[in-house]
């Protein structure tokens, strides 16, 4: 009682999942347009321009004190920062992009990591796919007023339409960094859908979220026996909340 205390204190969104029990939903029933509105009317709103940090620190407020969001949460996004920070990818994809957040919190990191060298600066983006309209419309929102429009690009639509008209249009060539943050049961059939375009290439890494909660065993199976692949999961936390879970980290060996 005591530990629960203390979790309802500290993220009053919790408290909700107690009191609806199954009746209780986590996204798509207008808490994102609701974010929006709330980011908009925060009175820290003028600090959040062209300051992609200041934007998440106000949603995982809104997540904890108002509405749980499904976003990656900041302990999360900081272990995937320090992969992009370690293995410096020039092109980013996400599939699962929500309303935004880890296109801005990764995005940045991927603008920073190449701020000191101008050609590289150039080549760097981030492709955020999202299959719902309504959320992409919001990512795209908050990408702007972040200052993120040159690195992110958002595109809405089912993944694997997405991949391939990108790749027939030229636009995406390899993936030096993938990450799966959608419905876990799709994971292992989109990666397939990147591995069939030709797009790994000796080196890339393939992040997949939610591994552990709510689970995604057959792509976990699928990346450890794959062969050409090596694989290992690192711990992170489901925020609000502070569950344990984990993230399956990747490399392609070509």
């Amino acid at each position: 009682m005591e530990e629960r205390r203390k979790l309802y204190k500290k993220y009053p969104s919790m408290r909700k999942l107690e009191e609806l029990g199954d009746a209780y939903v986590e996204w798509n029933d207008g808490r994102e347009a609701v974010l929006l509105r709330w980011l908009y009317d925060h009175p820290n709103f003028p600090n959040m321009r062209n300051n992609p940090q200041v934007i998440c620190e106000a949603m995982d407020e809104f997540a904890a004190q108002r509405d749980f969001l499904i976003n990656i949460g900041p302990d999360k996004a900081e272990k995937i920062a320090t992969l992009i920070t370690e293995t410096k990818p020039s092109v980013f994809v996400e599939v699962g992009g929500y309303v935004g957040y880890s296109a801005l919190f990764l995005g940045n990191a991927l603008k920073n990591v190449h701020k000191d060298n101008q050609d590289a600066k150039n080549k760097a983006i981030y492709w955020s796919l999202e299959a719902d309209s309504v959320f992409a419309g919001i990512a795209m929102n908050l990408v702007d007023l972040a200052g993120l429009s040159n690195v992110v690009k958002v595109i809405t639509g089912k993944a694997a339409d997405s991949l391939t008209r990108l790749k027939e249009e030229g636009k995406l060539e390899s993936v030096d960094m993938l990450f799966l943050d959608h419905v876990e049961e799709l994971y292992v059939t989109d990666l397939q859908v990147v591995e069939s375009l030709g797009l790994l290439k000796k080196g890339s890494h393939i992040v997949a979220d939610n591994v552990l909660r709510p689970g995604a065993p057959e792509y976990k199976q699928y990346v450890k026996e794959h062969k050409s692949m090596e694989t290992r999961a690192i711990i992170g936390l489901i925020i609000p909340g502070e569950f344990e879970d984990e993230i399956e980290v990747t490399e392609y060996k070509g």
